[in-house]
């Protein structure tokens, strides 16, 4: 997932995503050049929450509940039309973030014992990764690429889960917004 330590995945380790297909065409060259999660199988997302449950705890109730928590969120609309940064790291900025910020607090607070990324930041970002660990002249490079290629709009209207299997993640249930 984007913004985690992606050599660090483990076998179970599960997060929750919003899936952007829409901007696929955009950065997928990029992202399986340079982001970890790509390469591991991760589409273009924004996190949700990470890391969520090990996969071995996820069970019917689990995937109620989260259905019931995601469900009581509205579908909205996403328009990703700039980059921002993080030290090493380049990702595209959804507006609005307000909605992502609203569900990753809704699952966080239903899971307090799984804060996202792990508590290490003090503020929910919501954002597209495209590259991380990176130079900033690998990231100016790449920015600059997507320049044209802006903006990518799209529609949230469901949150997936996602479980590494040891070699990659792998999709295992969606929960839609209502």
């Amino acid at each position: 997932m984007a913004g985690d330590d992606s050599s660090g995945f483990q076998a179970g380790q599960s997060g929750l995503i919003v899936r952007v297909p829409e901007a696929e065409p955009v950065v997928r060259a990029w992202r399986e050049r340079l982001d970890p999660s790509a390469r591991a199988g991760v589409p273009a997302h924004v996190t949700v929450l990470f890391p969520f449950l090990d996969e071995s705890s996820v069970d019917d109730g689990v995937c109620a509940a989260v259905a019931e928590v995601i469900g009581r969120h509205r579908p909205f609309e996403v328009r990703f039309e700039r980059c921002g940064r993080f030290p090493g790291s380049l990702y595209l900025v959804p507006e609005p973030g307000i909605p992502f910020v609203r569900l990753t607090e809704a699952i966080a607070d239903r899971w307090p014992q799984h804060p996202p990324f792990g508590g290490r930041f003090d503020e929910v970002v919501p954002h597209l990764t495209i590259a991380q660990g990176q130079d900033d002249a690998v990231l100016e490079e790449v920015e600059a690429g997507l320049r044209d290629r802006l903006p990518v709009t799209g529609r949230v209207s469901s949150v997936d889960l996602m479980v590494h299997d040891g070699t990659g993640w792998r999709h295992r249930a969606s929960f839609a917004l209502r």
